[in-house]
């Protein structure tokens, strides 16, 4: 953190041992802090002058901390704030209401310091990046004809350092986004090609796609890293909450969406965070949609997402040779996979091959 830091953080706890704690450790890092022991008092001090960030508890007298993000969100001038929830319950449905209140991130107490540190400081970064996203948007219209095209290649660059940040906190995804994004770019141009979807995948739709792919898991931002990073298979309850990430995803760009509602490329990329784990067949999630209700791009998404998933190293498995992805791949037409996309996969599976080798890790 730079010892020059100026970011203001308003700590919401109605217990002062709590508050005292975390004033110390944040003004050590360099933090402005205002601690208040209320949630009243906390919806005074924003509106009087917003915080950076407000680190919120969950179980207070008079107004819970739910209670609290619901009025923040409620205000223009505050929703943008970035809430992290830190609490002691750690009941799965506790997280889930805090995530579906407009909270970015849970922490458990009792934390652990560096956890703090470094969640609070991902998620400024965050907020940086998406005042700057919002910045480039406000000014597009102020651009001459000839200039729209610079302002939004910068756009994308914006967006993809946004989701390439998200996806930093997984150490072992290396180059999934850049692959990603070519392996649903070949499958739609190859898709356009057929009879059935050539009215449907324009040269925009290519395009959208490409730029809107890196999007798929920027919800994971909200999911703690012992569920995240965990270095074997996920409990049920773990799941529910890492399944969630579809829905903080496609909820975090449908904000942009209420102010950009002709944007195609967000459109696109609500369709993809939230619909890339849908199943052809059904019992998908988060929405269980089946065969064509699934947005077209999110079945894109999902082989070209599984395919990589197959071939790389996670914390949780070896990486796969490419005959292996593909047989497991294959398997799944018609049942994980719409079978359009597999016939399109097919004949491009060398491709894959290919890029998956030249764009290692």
């Amino acid at each position: 953190m730079d010892e020059n830091c100026q970011e203001t953080l308003l700590i919401v706890d109605d217990i002062p041992a709590n508050l005292k704690l975390l004033s110390k450790i944040l003004k050590e890092k360099g933090y402005r802090v205002r601690p208040v022991p209320s949630g009243k008092l906390a919806l005074q001090s924003a509106r009087s002058s917003p915080p950076d960030m407000i680190l919120l508890d969950i179980s207070m007298p008079e107004m819970n901390g739910y209670e609290v993000c619901q009025y923040l969100k409620a205000d223009h001038n505050l929703r943008e704030i970035p809430v992290i929830f830190i609490s002691a319950l750690d009941e799965t449905l506790d997280k889930v209401k805090a995530f579906s209140m407009g909270g970015v991130d849970y922490i458990t107490k009792p934390f652990q310091i560096q956890e703090v540190y470094a969640r609070i400081e991902t998620h400024l970064k965050l907020r940086t990046l998406q005042k700057e996203l919002e910045g480039h948007n406000r000014h597009l219209q102020d651009k001459v004809k000839e200039q729209v095209r610079e302002l939004y290649e910068s756009q994308m660059a914006t967006i993809f350092a946004l989701a390439k940040l998200a996806e930093s906190r997984d150490e072992d995804t290396g180059k999934h986004l850049e692959r990603v994004q070519t392996f649903c770019k070949l499958l739609a141009i190859n898709l356009s090609k057929k009879p059935r979807f050539e009215s449907v995948i324009t040269p925009d739709f290519i395009e959208n796609i490409f730029n809107s792919s890196p999007l798929h898991d920027i919800g994971k931002v909200g999911i703690p890293d012992k569920i995240l990073l965990k270095p074997g298979r996920l409990t049920e309850e773990e799941f529910e909450i890492m399944k969630q990430h579809t829905v903080m995803g496609a909820d975090t760009l449908s904000a942009v969406r209420n102010k950009y509602h002709k944007n195609a490329f967000v459109n696109m990329g609500i369709e993809i965070a939230r619909s890339h784990h849908e199943r052809w067949e059904g019992g998908g999630y988060p929405d269980g949609l089946k065969g064509e209700k699934i947005p077209l791009s999110a079945r894109i998404m999902a082989i070209s997402d599984v395919y990589d998933a197959l071939r790389s190293e996670r914390c949780y498995k070896p990486p796969f040779s490419h005959e292996k992805s593909l047989d497991i791949i294959l398997s799944q037409r018609g049942k994980q996979f719409d079978p359009d996309v597999m016939d399109a996969f097919e004949e491009l599976h060398e491709q894959f091959q290919q890029i998956r080798e030249e764009v290692g890790d």
